[in-house]
């Protein structure tokens, strides 16, 4: 239910077309809430027919053009509403950690490799962040409260990947431990 959401609150901070959308979550929703283009123009169509959104009125009618949404006042009180709501974490699923759980019964081979990569894609995506907690969130910048909600997320995902680092890191030096 969380992609509709998702939509709603990118085209809340910008009205947009899907296409915009799709690259806009490519650089800041999608880093915790992934979507495909056919995702989002799927999700853009329903939440039309809902009456959420409507597509910007065009100054030229021509076929095939791209629509531009906007929010309309029944979609920022669904949203509203859905901020309100309470809901339970959601169990984590990991292939890594269950490809290490299986490792323990047939073999680790070809495991190192894999907490390698992942680990250097968590410093990778690490670094990301910081670079954009640099650029969007400097110390000296006053903040609105958009801002310090946003920077709270954005610190989210900088301690999740701190986290991530510093277990595959121990978990390779535990495959280097000798008993």
């Amino acid at each position: 239910m969380s992609l509709p959401h998702a939509i709603l609150t990118a085209l809340l901070e910008k009205p947009s077309s899907g296409l915009e959308l799709t690259r806009r979550f490519d650089k800041s929703i999608g880093y915790f809430w992934s979507a495909t283009h056919q995702q989002i123009y799927r999700e853009l169509g329903r939440l039309e027919q809902a009456g959420h959104i409507r597509a910007l009125p065009s100054p030229v009618p021509v076929r095939g053009q791209r629509k531009e949404y906007e929010v309309l006042p029944a979609g920022r009180a669904e949203l509203g509403d859905w901020v309100a709501r309470s809901e339970d974490p959601k169990p984590m699923r990991s292939a890594l950690l269950l490809r290490m759980r299986a490792a323990a019964m047939v073999g680790a081979s070809g495991l190192r490799a894999e907490l390698e990569r992942h680990l250097a894609l968590h410093r990778g995506q690490l670094e990301e962040y910081r670079a954009i907690e640099d650029r969007d969130f400097p110390p000296e910048r006053r903040r609105t409260e958009p801002d310090r909600l946003r920077h709270l997320v954005l610190r989210g995902g900088i301690d999740l990947e701190r986290f991530w680092v510093e277990w595959l890191t121990g978990a390779l030096a535990e495959l280097d431990r000798e008993e």
